[in-house]
Protein backbone atom coordinates (compact mmCIF):
# COMPACT_ATOMS: atom_id res chain seq x y z
CA UNK A 1 0.00 0.00 0.00
CA UNK A 2 1.30 3.51 -0.58
CA UNK A 3 1.95 6.13 1.76
CA UNK A 4 1.03 9.64 1.04
CA UNK A 5 1.60 10.82 4.31
CA UNK A 6 5.15 10.14 5.10
CA UNK A 7 6.12 10.34 8.64
CA UNK A 8 2.67 10.97 9.95
CA UNK A 9 3.52 8.96 12.73
CA UNK A 10 5.33 11.71 14.47
CA UNK A 11 1.95 13.51 15.15
CA UNK A 12 0.55 10.97 17.34
CA UNK A 13 3.27 9.70 19.14
CA UNK A 14 3.70 12.93 20.67
CA UNK A 15 3.64 13.73 24.44
CA UNK A 16 3.35 17.40 24.90
CA UNK A 17 3.68 19.71 27.35
CA UNK A 18 1.52 22.22 29.36
CA UNK A 19 3.33 25.61 28.49
CA UNK A 20 2.80 29.65 28.43
CA UNK A 21 4.99 31.15 26.60
CA UNK A 22 5.91 34.38 24.06
CA UNK A 23 6.78 33.16 20.68
CA UNK A 24 10.08 34.35 19.68
CA UNK A 25 10.07 33.11 15.95
CA UNK A 26 7.99 34.54 13.93
CA UNK A 27 8.31 34.47 9.81
CA UNK A 28 6.74 37.30 8.22
CA UNK A 29 4.83 39.56 9.44
CA UNK A 30 0.83 39.56 10.73
CA UNK A 31 -1.51 42.11 10.06
CA UNK A 32 -1.79 44.69 12.51
CA UNK A 33 -5.55 43.72 12.98
CA UNK A 34 -5.06 40.12 14.03
CA UNK A 35 -5.74 40.89 17.15
CA UNK A 36 -7.24 38.69 19.99
CA UNK A 37 -7.58 34.85 20.78
CA UNK A 38 -7.60 32.19 18.70
CA UNK A 39 -8.07 28.80 20.52
CA UNK A 40 -8.37 25.08 19.55
CA UNK A 41 -9.32 21.89 20.66
CA UNK A 42 -8.17 18.35 19.58
CA UNK A 43 -7.25 14.86 20.69
CA UNK A 44 -3.76 15.17 22.24
CA UNK A 45 -2.61 11.84 23.76
CA UNK A 46 -3.50 8.19 22.47
CA UNK A 47 -1.59 6.20 24.78
CA UNK A 48 -1.90 5.57 28.67
CA UNK A 49 0.09 3.21 30.40
CA UNK A 50 1.77 1.66 27.40
CA UNK A 51 -1.62 1.24 26.57
CA UNK A 52 -2.34 2.58 22.72
CA UNK A 53 -5.94 4.15 21.20
CA UNK A 54 -7.29 3.24 17.41
CA UNK A 55 -9.08 6.17 16.66
CA UNK A 56 -8.50 9.88 16.21
CA UNK A 57 -11.44 10.59 18.37
CA UNK A 58 -9.96 8.58 21.30
CA UNK A 59 -7.41 10.90 22.74
CA UNK A 60 -7.71 13.54 25.37
CA UNK A 61 -8.60 16.68 24.95
CA UNK A 62 -5.70 19.47 24.67
CA UNK A 63 -6.74 23.21 23.97
CA UNK A 64 -4.31 25.90 22.85
CA UNK A 65 -4.52 29.93 22.72
CA UNK A 66 -2.56 32.17 20.78
CA UNK A 67 -2.75 35.49 21.89
CA UNK A 68 -2.50 38.40 19.41
CA UNK A 69 -1.15 41.43 21.23
CA UNK A 70 0.41 44.53 19.81
CA UNK A 71 3.65 43.05 17.94
CA UNK A 72 3.94 40.16 20.22
CA UNK A 73 1.75 36.78 19.95
CA UNK A 74 1.60 34.48 23.36
CA UNK A 75 1.13 30.11 23.33
CA UNK A 76 -0.54 28.38 25.75
CA UNK A 77 -1.69 24.86 25.95
CA UNK A 78 -3.07 22.83 28.69
CA UNK A 79 -5.09 19.48 28.70
CA UNK A 80 -9.09 19.99 29.69
CA UNK A 81 -9.27 18.11 33.00
CA UNK A 82 -12.25 16.13 32.38
CA UNK A 83 -13.83 13.60 34.60
CA UNK A 84 -12.14 11.24 32.10
CA UNK A 85 -8.84 12.80 32.71
CA UNK A 86 -9.01 13.52 36.42
CA UNK A 87 -9.63 9.66 36.92
CA UNK A 88 -7.26 7.90 34.79
CA UNK A 89 -5.03 10.45 36.06
CA UNK A 90 -5.76 9.67 39.02
CA UNK A 91 -5.38 5.62 38.42
CA UNK A 92 -2.63 5.83 35.87
CA UNK A 93 -4.05 3.67 33.44
CA UNK A 94 -7.19 3.65 30.80
CA UNK A 95 -10.04 3.73 32.36
CA UNK A 96 -13.23 4.38 29.88
CA UNK A 97 -14.30 3.05 26.64
CA UNK A 98 -13.26 5.51 24.33
CA UNK A 99 -14.90 5.94 20.93
CA UNK A 100 -12.67 3.45 18.74
CA UNK A 101 -11.25 1.43 21.41
CA UNK A 102 -12.65 -0.95 24.10
CA UNK A 103 -10.46 -3.04 26.23
CA UNK A 104 -11.78 -6.16 29.11
CA UNK A 105 -12.39 -3.72 32.08
CA UNK A 106 -13.62 -0.52 30.36
CA UNK A 107 -16.19 1.28 31.62
CA UNK A 108 -19.37 4.08 30.11
CA UNK A 109 -20.75 6.88 31.82
CA UNK A 110 -23.61 5.36 33.95
CA UNK A 111 -23.35 2.09 31.94
CA UNK A 112 -25.30 4.01 28.91
CA UNK A 113 -22.45 6.59 27.26
CA UNK A 114 -19.03 7.42 26.55
CA UNK A 115 -17.19 9.85 29.31
CA UNK A 116 -15.87 12.36 27.18
CA UNK A 117 -12.62 12.87 26.55
CA UNK A 118 -13.26 17.03 25.43
CA UNK A 119 -11.55 17.35 22.29
CA UNK A 120 -13.67 18.26 19.57
CA UNK A 121 -13.95 22.14 20.11
CA UNK A 122 -13.60 25.24 21.83
CA UNK A 123 -15.65 28.66 21.69
CA UNK A 124 -15.59 31.57 23.76
CA UNK A 125 -18.77 32.38 25.72
CA UNK A 126 -20.18 35.16 28.02
CA UNK A 127 -16.34 36.00 30.27
CA UNK A 128 -15.70 32.29 29.76
CA UNK A 129 -14.55 29.38 27.28
CA UNK A 130 -15.98 26.24 26.70
CA UNK A 131 -14.72 23.29 25.42
CA UNK A 132 -16.94 20.57 24.06
CA UNK A 133 -16.82 17.19 23.30
CA UNK A 134 -19.25 14.81 21.54
CA UNK A 135 -22.65 14.05 23.86
CA UNK A 136 -21.78 15.27 27.01
CA UNK A 137 -21.71 19.28 28.68
CA UNK A 138 -18.91 21.86 27.94
CA UNK A 139 -16.09 22.16 30.25
CA UNK A 140 -15.74 25.73 31.12
CA UNK A 141 -11.97 26.81 30.51
CA UNK A 142 -10.10 30.20 32.46
CA UNK A 143 -9.96 31.55 28.33
CA UNK A 144 -6.71 32.81 29.76
CA UNK A 145 -4.22 30.26 31.43
CA UNK A 146 -6.88 27.50 30.33
CA UNK A 147 -7.48 26.53 33.89
CA UNK A 148 -10.06 24.19 33.82
CA UNK A 149 -13.02 25.17 36.00
CA UNK A 150 -15.66 22.30 36.06
CA UNK A 151 -18.47 21.12 33.89
CA UNK A 152 -20.69 23.46 32.73
CA UNK A 153 -24.14 22.62 33.07
CA UNK A 154 -26.11 26.35 32.41
CA UNK A 155 -26.70 27.45 35.68
CA UNK A 156 -28.61 23.89 36.74
CA UNK A 157 -30.87 23.71 33.68
CA UNK A 158 -28.89 20.67 32.12
CA UNK A 159 -27.49 17.75 33.74
CA UNK A 160 -24.28 15.93 33.11
CA UNK A 161 -26.00 13.20 30.88
CA UNK A 162 -28.01 15.61 28.86
CA UNK A 163 -26.96 15.24 25.49
CA UNK A 164 -25.14 17.86 24.09
CA UNK A 165 -23.22 17.84 20.78
CA UNK A 166 -19.95 19.62 19.96
CA UNK A 167 -20.85 22.29 17.60
CA UNK A 168 -23.43 25.18 19.25
CA UNK A 169 -23.93 28.08 16.75
CA UNK A 170 -23.72 31.80 18.17
CA UNK A 171 -26.16 34.33 16.07
CA UNK A 172 -23.81 37.15 16.55
CA UNK A 173 -27.21 39.63 15.89
CA UNK A 174 -29.11 38.11 18.83
CA UNK A 175 -26.37 36.89 21.22
CA UNK A 176 -28.28 33.21 21.48
CA UNK A 177 -26.33 30.38 21.50
CA UNK A 178 -28.48 27.23 20.00
CA UNK A 179 -26.95 23.26 20.42
CA UNK A 180 -28.19 19.73 20.25
CA UNK A 181 -27.87 16.33 21.74
CA UNK A 182 -29.65 13.04 20.21
CA UNK A 183 -31.13 10.15 22.18
CA UNK A 184 -29.62 7.34 20.84
CA UNK A 185 -33.07 4.95 21.90
CA UNK A 186 -34.10 2.42 20.08
CA UNK A 187 -37.86 2.60 20.72
CA UNK A 188 -38.46 6.52 20.71
CA UNK A 189 -35.11 7.99 19.53
CA UNK A 190 -35.24 11.73 19.18
CA UNK A 191 -33.13 14.68 19.06
CA UNK A 192 -33.32 17.59 21.47
CA UNK A 193 -32.56 21.10 20.60
CA UNK A 194 -31.37 23.87 22.91
CA UNK A 195 -32.05 28.06 22.76
CA UNK A 196 -30.11 30.03 24.90
CA UNK A 197 -30.54 33.91 25.20
CA UNK A 198 -27.32 36.24 25.22
CA UNK A 199 -27.22 35.93 29.21
CA UNK A 200 -27.00 31.98 28.98
CA UNK A 201 -30.78 31.64 30.28
CA UNK A 202 -31.89 27.86 28.82
CA UNK A 203 -35.37 29.61 25.80
CA UNK A 204 -36.78 25.71 25.29
CA UNK A 205 -35.44 22.41 24.98
CA UNK A 206 -37.76 20.82 22.39
CA UNK A 207 -37.78 17.10 21.41
CA UNK A 208 -37.92 16.01 18.08
CA UNK A 209 -38.98 12.51 16.97
CA UNK A 210 -36.42 10.86 14.43
CA UNK A 211 -37.16 7.81 12.35
CA UNK A 212 -33.97 6.05 13.77
CA UNK A 213 -31.50 6.56 15.90
CA UNK A 214 -28.77 8.41 13.52
CA UNK A 215 -25.57 9.96 14.48
CA UNK A 216 -25.62 13.98 13.53
CA UNK A 217 -22.03 15.82 14.58
CA UNK A 218 -23.53 19.48 13.26
CA UNK A 219 -26.48 21.48 12.47
CA UNK A 220 -26.80 24.74 10.66
CA UNK A 221 -28.65 28.26 11.94
CA UNK A 222 -30.55 31.08 9.33
CA UNK A 223 -32.68 34.17 10.93
CA UNK A 224 -35.67 31.70 11.13
CA UNK A 225 -34.85 28.39 11.04
CA UNK A 226 -32.86 25.16 12.25
CA UNK A 227 -31.63 22.81 10.05
CA UNK A 228 -30.74 19.23 10.42
CA UNK A 229 -28.69 16.99 7.54
CA UNK A 230 -29.99 13.31 8.90
CA UNK A 231 -27.88 10.98 7.15
CA UNK A 232 -28.65 7.77 7.68
CA UNK A 233 -25.41 6.49 9.71
CA UNK A 234 -27.38 4.45 12.76
CA UNK A 235 -26.28 3.85 16.33
CA UNK A 236 -26.87 0.91 17.87
CA UNK A 237 -27.30 1.28 21.59
CA UNK A 238 -27.93 -1.67 22.67
CA UNK A 239 -24.28 -2.92 20.62
CA UNK A 240 -22.39 0.01 22.84
CA UNK A 241 -23.86 -0.61 26.54
CA UNK A 242 -24.58 -4.04 26.63
CA UNK A 243 -22.49 -6.08 23.90
CA UNK A 244 -19.23 -4.26 24.72
CA UNK A 245 -19.01 -2.70 21.39
CA UNK A 246 -16.76 0.49 20.41
CA UNK A 247 -19.44 3.69 19.45
CA UNK A 248 -17.48 3.29 15.92
CA UNK A 249 -18.53 -0.66 15.63
CA UNK A 250 -21.76 0.01 16.82
CA UNK A 251 -22.58 2.59 13.71
CA UNK A 252 -23.94 1.32 10.83
CA UNK A 253 -24.23 3.24 6.94
CA UNK A 254 -28.17 2.20 5.32
CA UNK A 255 -27.84 4.48 2.74
CA UNK A 256 -30.84 2.49 1.32
CA UNK A 257 -33.26 4.88 4.01
CA UNK A 258 -32.25 7.99 2.06
CA UNK A 259 -30.98 11.22 3.38
CA UNK A 260 -33.09 14.24 4.42
CA UNK A 261 -32.84 18.12 5.74
CA UNK A 262 -35.06 18.54 8.61
CA UNK A 263 -35.51 22.09 8.87
CA UNK A 264 -37.14 23.47 12.30
CA UNK A 265 -39.03 26.71 13.49
CA UNK A 266 -36.14 28.91 15.10
CA UNK A 267 -38.81 30.44 17.24
CA UNK A 268 -41.03 27.64 18.20
CA UNK A 269 -38.18 24.66 17.97
CA UNK A 270 -40.87 23.11 16.32
CA UNK A 271 -40.46 20.53 12.80
CA UNK A 272 -41.43 22.66 9.89
CA UNK A 273 -40.78 20.66 7.02
CA UNK A 274 -38.20 17.36 6.35
CA UNK A 275 -36.94 17.16 2.95
CA UNK A 276 -35.82 14.31 0.66
CA UNK A 277 -32.01 15.12 -0.39
CA UNK A 278 -30.83 11.57 -1.92
CA UNK A 279 -28.59 9.35 -0.16
CA UNK A 280 -24.87 11.22 0.93
CA UNK A 281 -23.50 11.86 3.90
CA UNK A 282 -23.04 14.94 5.70
CA UNK A 283 -20.44 15.48 9.18
CA UNK A 284 -19.87 19.66 8.49
CA UNK A 285 -22.51 22.07 6.93
CA UNK A 286 -21.07 25.46 6.08
CA UNK A 287 -23.62 28.15 6.10
CA UNK A 288 -27.85 28.73 6.30
CA UNK A 289 -29.32 31.59 4.82
CA UNK A 290 -33.33 32.71 3.85
CA UNK A 291 -33.21 35.05 0.69
CA UNK A 292 -37.51 36.28 0.23
CA UNK A 293 -39.33 32.75 0.28
CA UNK A 294 -35.77 30.56 0.30
CA UNK A 295 -34.08 28.87 2.43
CA UNK A 296 -29.99 27.96 1.14
CA UNK A 297 -28.55 25.27 3.17
CA UNK A 298 -24.74 25.03 2.43
CA UNK A 299 -23.04 21.62 3.00
CA UNK A 300 -20.05 19.33 2.38
CA UNK A 301 -21.21 16.23 1.23
CA UNK A 302 -19.09 12.76 1.35
CA UNK A 303 -20.07 9.43 -0.09
CA UNK A 304 -20.58 7.95 2.80
CA UNK A 305 -19.64 8.36 6.40
CA UNK A 306 -15.75 9.06 7.51
CA UNK A 307 -15.42 7.72 11.02
CA UNK A 308 -13.94 4.70 9.67
CA UNK A 309 -11.23 6.86 8.43
CA UNK A 310 -10.33 8.19 11.61
CA UNK A 311 -8.38 4.49 12.31
CA UNK A 312 -5.95 2.47 12.96
CA UNK A 313 -3.88 5.98 13.84
CA UNK A 314 -1.94 6.76 12.53
CA UNK A 315 -2.71 5.49 9.65
CA UNK A 316 -5.58 7.47 8.82
CA UNK A 317 -7.67 8.02 5.56
CA UNK A 318 -6.42 5.32 3.49
CA UNK A 319 -9.66 4.83 1.21
CA UNK A 320 -11.32 8.03 2.56
CA UNK A 321 -13.86 8.85 -0.33
CA UNK A 322 -14.41 12.10 -2.60
CA UNK A 323 -16.99 14.59 -1.25
CA UNK A 324 -17.39 18.26 -2.32
CA UNK A 325 -19.48 21.78 -1.16
CA UNK A 326 -23.55 21.35 -2.14
CA UNK A 327 -25.63 24.21 -2.25
CA UNK A 328 -29.55 23.13 -1.51
CA UNK A 329 -32.59 25.59 -2.40
CA UNK A 330 -35.57 25.43 -0.76
CA UNK A 331 -38.66 26.70 -1.20
CA UNK A 332 -39.96 27.57 2.11
CA UNK A 333 -43.68 28.18 0.69
CA UNK A 334 -44.62 24.55 -0.50
CA UNK A 335 -41.60 22.94 1.19
CA UNK A 336 -39.75 21.45 -1.99
CA UNK A 337 -36.05 21.38 -3.28
CA UNK A 338 -35.65 23.61 -5.77
CA UNK A 339 -32.37 23.72 -6.91
CA UNK A 340 -28.95 22.00 -6.47
CA UNK A 341 -25.59 23.56 -6.66
CA UNK A 342 -21.70 21.69 -6.17
CA UNK A 343 -18.22 23.38 -6.41
CA UNK A 344 -15.96 21.01 -8.01
CA UNK A 345 -13.50 20.43 -5.39
CA UNK A 346 -13.62 16.27 -4.47
CA UNK A 347 -10.65 16.06 -2.11
CA UNK A 348 -12.48 14.81 0.74
CA UNK A 349 -13.37 18.18 1.90
CA UNK A 350 -13.56 18.82 5.58
CA UNK A 351 -13.58 21.65 8.65
CA UNK A 352 -15.41 24.30 6.32
CA UNK A 353 -15.12 27.71 7.61
CA UNK A 354 -17.00 31.40 7.07
CA UNK A 355 -16.03 34.31 8.37
CA UNK A 356 -18.28 34.64 11.64
CA UNK A 357 -20.06 37.81 11.34
CA UNK A 358 -21.58 35.63 8.04
CA UNK A 359 -23.05 33.27 10.06
CA UNK A 360 -26.77 32.84 9.28
CA UNK A 361 -26.70 35.65 6.55
CA UNK A 362 -25.93 35.52 2.61
CA UNK A 363 -22.46 35.09 1.68
CA UNK A 364 -20.02 34.11 -0.71
CA UNK A 365 -16.46 32.73 0.70
CA UNK A 366 -15.35 30.08 2.49
CA UNK A 367 -12.37 27.93 3.67
CA UNK A 368 -11.82 24.11 4.09
CA UNK A 369 -9.12 21.29 4.27
CA UNK A 370 -8.21 18.56 1.73
CA UNK A 371 -6.60 15.65 0.80
CA UNK A 372 -4.52 16.04 -1.92
CA UNK A 373 -3.94 12.41 -2.70
CA UNK A 374 -8.08 11.41 -2.37
CA UNK A 375 -8.89 8.46 -4.85
CA UNK A 376 -5.38 6.73 -4.09
CA UNK A 377 -4.77 4.11 -1.52
CA UNK A 378 -2.50 4.13 1.14
CA UNK A 379 -2.39 6.43 4.19
CA UNK A 380 -3.02 10.04 3.45
CA UNK A 381 -3.78 13.39 5.73
CA UNK A 382 -5.10 16.62 5.28
CA UNK A 383 -2.32 18.89 3.32
CA UNK A 384 -4.10 21.26 1.28
CA UNK A 385 -6.50 25.01 2.00
CA UNK A 386 -8.73 25.77 -0.47
CA UNK A 387 -10.53 28.85 -0.65
CA UNK A 388 -14.11 28.69 -2.53
CA UNK A 389 -16.74 31.08 -3.09
CA UNK A 390 -20.24 29.83 -4.47
CA UNK A 391 -20.18 32.46 -7.67
CA UNK A 392 -17.16 29.77 -9.46
CA UNK A 393 -17.80 26.24 -10.22
CA UNK A 394 -14.17 25.29 -8.41
CA UNK A 395 -12.29 26.12 -5.78
CA UNK A 396 -9.84 28.20 -7.41
CA UNK A 397 -7.45 29.34 -4.79
CA UNK A 398 -5.79 26.70 -3.04
CA UNK A 399 -2.64 26.35 -0.90
CA UNK A 400 -0.68 22.92 -1.31
CA UNK A 401 1.25 21.95 1.50
CA UNK A 402 5.17 20.55 0.85
CA UNK A 403 5.90 17.18 1.40
CA UNK A 404 5.70 15.64 5.30
CA UNK A 405 4.20 18.85 6.23
CA UNK A 406 0.20 18.04 7.12
CA UNK A 407 -2.57 20.56 7.81
CA UNK A 408 -4.65 20.56 10.84
CA UNK A 409 -7.61 22.50 12.71
CA UNK A 410 -10.39 24.55 11.18
CA UNK A 411 -8.95 27.62 9.24
CA UNK A 412 -10.29 30.62 11.13
CA UNK A 413 -11.12 33.95 9.36
CA UNK A 414 -10.19 37.14 11.00
CA UNK A 415 -11.09 39.96 9.38
CA UNK A 416 -9.60 43.77 8.89
CA UNK A 417 -12.46 46.02 11.05
CA UNK A 418 -11.18 48.85 7.96
CA UNK A 419 -12.19 46.61 5.44
CA UNK A 420 -14.08 43.66 5.85
CA UNK A 421 -13.34 42.23 1.69
CA UNK A 422 -9.65 41.60 3.68
CA UNK A 423 -8.76 39.02 6.03
CA UNK A 424 -6.34 36.38 6.95
CA UNK A 425 -6.90 32.51 7.78
CA UNK A 426 -5.06 30.93 10.63
CA UNK A 427 -4.12 27.29 10.16
CA UNK A 428 -1.97 25.07 12.14
CA UNK A 429 0.41 23.04 10.32
CA UNK A 430 2.95 19.86 11.16
CA UNK A 431 6.40 19.27 9.86
CA UNK A 432 6.44 15.89 10.38
CA UNK A 433 10.16 15.48 8.69
CA UNK A 434 11.13 17.74 11.73
CA UNK A 435 8.95 17.28 13.89
CA UNK A 436 7.84 20.73 14.49
CA UNK A 437 4.45 22.54 15.24
CA UNK A 438 3.04 26.20 13.75
CA UNK A 439 0.47 28.16 12.65
CA UNK A 440 0.47 29.80 9.44
CA UNK A 441 -1.59 32.97 8.90
CA UNK A 442 -2.73 33.21 4.97
CA UNK A 443 -4.13 36.16 2.84
CA UNK A 444 -7.62 34.54 2.93
CA UNK A 445 -8.42 35.92 -0.80
CA UNK A 446 -5.16 34.44 -1.80
CA UNK A 447 -4.38 31.73 -0.04
CA UNK A 448 -2.27 29.55 -2.86
CA UNK A 449 0.68 32.08 -2.20
CA UNK A 450 1.67 30.36 0.53
CA UNK A 451 1.69 32.16 4.61
CA UNK A 452 1.85 35.50 4.97
CA UNK A 453 3.46 34.60 8.51
CA UNK A 454 4.45 31.23 10.17
CA UNK A 455 4.16 31.19 13.89
CA UNK A 456 6.90 28.71 14.90
CA UNK A 457 6.30 26.66 18.44
CA UNK A 458 9.19 25.48 20.33
CA UNK A 459 7.95 22.09 20.74
CA UNK A 460 5.37 20.43 18.66
CA UNK A 461 1.40 19.53 19.54
CA UNK A 462 -0.79 17.49 17.69
CA UNK A 463 -3.12 18.11 14.89
CA UNK A 464 -6.27 19.43 16.24
CA UNK A 465 -10.11 20.16 15.49
CA UNK A 466 -12.21 23.07 15.35
CA UNK A 467 -10.75 26.56 16.41
CA UNK A 468 -12.39 29.68 17.06
CA UNK A 469 -11.55 33.50 17.53
CA UNK A 470 -12.12 36.28 19.95
CA UNK A 471 -11.37 39.62 19.22
CA UNK A 472 -9.77 41.99 21.39
CA UNK A 473 -11.92 44.73 22.52
CA UNK A 474 -11.06 48.25 21.37
CA UNK A 475 -9.87 49.74 24.83
CA UNK A 476 -7.45 46.43 25.12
Amino acid sequence: MDDHAPMIEHAFSLEPREQSYVIDNIEGEIPDYVRGSYYLNGPARFSRAGFRYRHWLDGDGMVCALRFAGERVHFTNRFVRSAKFVAEETAGRPMFRTFGTSFKTDRLKRKIALESPVNVSVYPYQNSLLAFGEQGLPWELDPVTLETRGEYNFGGFLNDVSPFAAHPKFDAVTGEMFNFGIAYSAVEPHLNLYRFDVAGKLIYRKRLPLDYACSIHDFSLSPNYVVFYLSPYILNMKSLALDGRTMMDALAWEPERGSRLLIVSRNTGQQVATIPIGNRYCLHLINCFETESQLTVDVLELDHPIYDQYQVVPDLFTDVCAGQPVRFVIDLDNHELLETAVIDYLLAPDFPSIAPGQLTQPYRDFWMLGISATGRTGRKFFDQLAHANWTCAKACDCYQAPLFVYLGGEPVFVSNPRDEKVGVVICQMFDAKRVQSSFAVFDAFRVAGGPVATINLREPIPLGFHASFKLARKDS
